[in-house]
């Protein structure tokens, strides 16, 4: 967690230094004064940072803001910081010992905090000074630290409040994070309730005769939560983390009413002896074989025996009939109404898991609100608990309580009471929550420069036009936004019509255009069904129509006489990056999936994504004869030939989808403000639109030099016959065709070019197959 932190922080842009302890056991002949062997852990944890995966840094060069040390050497140095956080080992002597040498070298100023799981602040603070408790804190990470969204603030007694004001600015807006505040009670919010209803799922198995598979069916998607669902996710966690955050809270809630419930089964016990910890051994609840005929499968353990056997098949009907709702609470509702048993099983583990975290507050938060963000931030919920119980109903809820004889808290049966029948409600255009201590609704607190499309939906007069697929919003102070809704916002003719009528509204009554949205994609690509369906039909005009219309739209963006900043978040791929980049400016979330991944499906962009990212790379030295060309273009072509996807904002700039003058936020929530600022600011500041732009190319030479390099791919196994053809049509496009290196190629005649090669790989059969695989699987075809 410490290096987690650490990596984290460089991801951000802030310069950290990273202590651990000096290696205990050093090897025969190892110098054991020198900073190598000195620092070794410190460094290791660096060095690992390059085989971790998911990877815990946006590049790997901000690895070099992190420096390293150890505690005997380097502990003075925390003098120089101005945030000291203790990350050791979750063993109250030895987080007394570290802070005790904290207080001794760290600045009068500086914050202090520890990311303890789960022990209390006034343990940890013993024998330590007034002041040094005034500034001290919890500041909890889940981990992975880069892509768990829940950052917990827990105050002490005596903690400044100021200081977790300023705390909670730094997380939320600096490090990304969402911030909940928990209490200084024992594993704090996220892991009191996720791991309650982890281990409340376990006690119920028997009793509903149900298997590991089962659960790990009913409890992912279908019910909101993480396809790792129960079992899965604690093989992620680790099997022995996962019993000592359990059994923290066994042994220090001798109040909770439910305690019995975190005391560990002694299977889980006898798998641990037994070295079955889960993904960090490869065995815990699943392990993953391959079989004689090469097919991998995840086997399931057996409790008794603690053997692992083949999974056996799922067949639950009110799983599958719930699938097919999208709604994620409307699901959650239809699944625990259902009649089967998985269906009884959901609801009695939901209605439990909603009724113990009732009889939570005030205990670990003060509303309803901190719990929710914690289990939907920190375990990758959908719906909190309460939002949950609002989805199935809270009255419809209490009543099955009551036949089950599940107690919910008092405060709950007293809302009901006063005539509040839900935990959130809106009022004009705020969300609202049900404030315990006053018995009356308050505005849900957010961050004010959080913006949603859905807040504007509040307000009819802010809906511009809209069509199937897209809707242009006022979002205020004369900035528009427009809004995709498409199936997974797959770019369509609906778009594109839309994108034009936007361009017509926004440049005669507004000063800027967003192109954002609040979904979790931004957009998956082209709709290929669109595509496929007119090659079927043999609509060939109708076919290039629409890739014009896409080349013309995204073209009209980039040159419009009004700022025109896109906000793109999640994915971003094929015509969805080429949307990303067809703006003056880009406000991209830090975790963007950006690609022009065409090739897949046996194509080459054709939204004029190929002079986007030619345009990006080499487009301030596409006039100067002293500068060869081909570089820029060979770094083009492996991009888009490869199919290259950033796993990061930071990666999509050094692979030219973003530019170096394009904005990152750290915070996905902040991102459509930012754009909306950013917006405003160009067009408060003169903003003129760029000029269009002639560029020197190599034609034939240069395609014949890429055309060789795809030969030795070839045979080299790296790339099929078919591929080869897809980048020979590429190769002939990026370098301009039939032209020479004196001889200036317009914009046009690329976008010409990129329209041909699009239709001649639409029409071959290997590039029709890779297409119809990919809409039926999702996945390419190498063929």
């Amino acid at each position: 967690m410490g290096s987690g932190i650490a990596g984290h922080l460089a991801n951000a842009g802030i310069p950290s230094l990273l202590l651990d302890i000096v290696p205990p056991n050093p090897a025969e002949g190892e110098d054991t004064s020198s900073k190598a062997f000195r620092n070794k852990f410190a460094a290791s944890a660096v060095q690992n940072f390059k085989k971790q995966r998911p990877a815990p840094l946006v590049r790997p060069d901000v690895a070099s803001l992190i420096e390293i040390g150890n505690f005997e050497d380097d502990m003075a140095r925390i003098a120089e910081c101005d945030w000291v956080v203790e990350v050791v080992k979750e063993e109250l002597s030895i987080k007394q010992q570290i802070l005790a040498q904290v207080e001794e070298y760290a600045r009068e100023d500086a914050i202090i905090s520890s990311n303890t799981s789960g022990l209390s602040i006034k343990g940890m603070l013993e024998g330590r000074s007034p002041a040094f408790r005034k500034r001290f804190m919890v500041t909890h990470f889940f981990n992975p630290v880069r892509y768990m969204k829940l950052f917990e603030l827990v105050a002490g007694e005596d903690t400044d409040r100021e200081l977790v004001a300023q705390m909670h600015k730094f997380g939320e807006e600096t490090l990304g994070k969402g911030v909940v505040y928990g209490k200084d009670t024992t594993n704090f919010i996220g892991n009191r309730i996720g791991v309650y209803g982890m281990m409340k799922t376990l006690s119920l198995l028997d009793e509903y005769g149900m298997s590991i598979e089962e659960v790990d069916t009913i409890f992912g998607k279908p019910m909101g939560r993480p396809n790792s669902a129960v079992f899965r996710t604690a093989d992620v966690v680790g099997l022995d983390t996962f019993i000592s955050v359990s059994m923290n809270c066994y042994n220090t809630l001798p109040h909770d009413e439910e305690r019995d419930v975190f005391d560990i089964p002694d299977y889980l016990h006898d798998m641990v002896a037994k070295g079955l910890l889960g993904a960090k051994t490869r065995k815990g609840f699943f392990q993953r074989v391959t079989k004689p005929d090469g097919k991998k499968v995840n086997q399931v353990i057996d409790f008794d025996t603690l053997e692992y056997r083949d999974p056996e098949p799922v067949a639950l009907d009110s799983i599958n009939n719930a699938r097919k709702i999208s709604d994620v609470g409307e699901r959650i509702k239809a699944i625990v109404n259902g009649d089967d048993k998985a269906a009884k099983f959901a609801e009695r583990c939901t209605l439990e898991i909603m009724a113990y975290s009732s009889r939570r507050i005030p205990e670990i938060a003060d509303d309803v609100v901190n719990i929710d963000r914690g289990l939907r931030w920190g375990f990758g919920w959908e719906l909190g608990p309460f939002e949950t119980w609002d989805a199935i109903g809270v009255e419809a809820a209490l009543e099955r309580m009551q036949d089950l004889d599940i107690e919910p808290a008092q405060w709950v049966l007293d809302m009901v009471d006063a005539g509040r029948t839900s935990f959130y409600d809106v009022e004009g255009t705020k969300d609202t929550y049900w404030d315990i201590p006053t018995q009356s609704a308050k505005i849900v607190p957010e961050n004010e420069r959080i913006i949603r499309i859905a807040h504007l939906k509040r307000e009819p007069s802010r809906n511009i036009k809209e069509n199937q697929s897209a809707t242009l919003w006022d979002m205020g102070d004369g900035i528009a936004a427009l809004e995709l809704h498409s199936k997974m916002n797959a770019i369509d003719a609906n778009v594109v019509e839309m994108m034009n009528d936007a361009l017509d509204i926004a440049e005669k009554d507004f000063k800027g255009l967003v192109i954002g949205h609040d979904g979790d994609t931004y957009s998956a690509g082209a709709n290929l069904l669109e595509v496929l369906t007119a090659i079927g039909q043999g609509k060939w005009d109708q076919l290039e129509a629409l890739v014009k219309g896409f080349q013309d739209a995204n073209q009209r963006m980039y040159y419009s006489p009004i700022p025109v900043v896109t906000a793109p978040h999640g994915l971003a791929l094929g015509g969805g990056a080429e949307l990303a980049m067809s703006g003056n400016a880009t406000v991209a979330s830090s975790e963007l999936f950006m690609g022009l991944v065409e090739a897949g499906v046996g194509l080459i962009p054709g939204g004029a994504g190929n002079l986007m990212l030619l345009r990006n790379l080499y487009g301030q030295h596409a006039m100067d004869r002293d500068i060869d060309a081909f570089p820029f273009i060979k770094k083009v072509f492996m991009a888009i030939g490869l199919a290259k996807t950033s796993s990061s904002a930071e990666e999509a700039r050094a692979l030219g989808f973003l530019r170096p003058g394009d904005l990152i936020t750290m915070n996905r929530d902040l991102v459509l403000n930012d754009a909306k600022q950013l917006a405003l600011g160009l067009a408060e500041a003169g903003f003129r639109p760029p000029r269009q732009t002639t560029y020197l190319l190599p034609g034939p030479s240069g395609q014949a030099t890429i055309e060789m390099l795809l030969y030795d791919m070839k045979l080299n196994r790296q790339a099929s016959e078919h591929d080869t053809v897809v980048g020979g049509k590429l190769a002939h496009v990026l370098c301009g065709g039939d032209t020479s290196s004196t001889t200036p190629v317009t914009e046009e005649r690329l976008l010409e070019l990129e329209r041909e090669a699009f239709l001649s790989l639409a029409g071959m059969e290997k590039s029709q197959q890779r297409m119809e695989h990919m809409l039926k699987t999702g996945k390419p075809l190498r063929n």
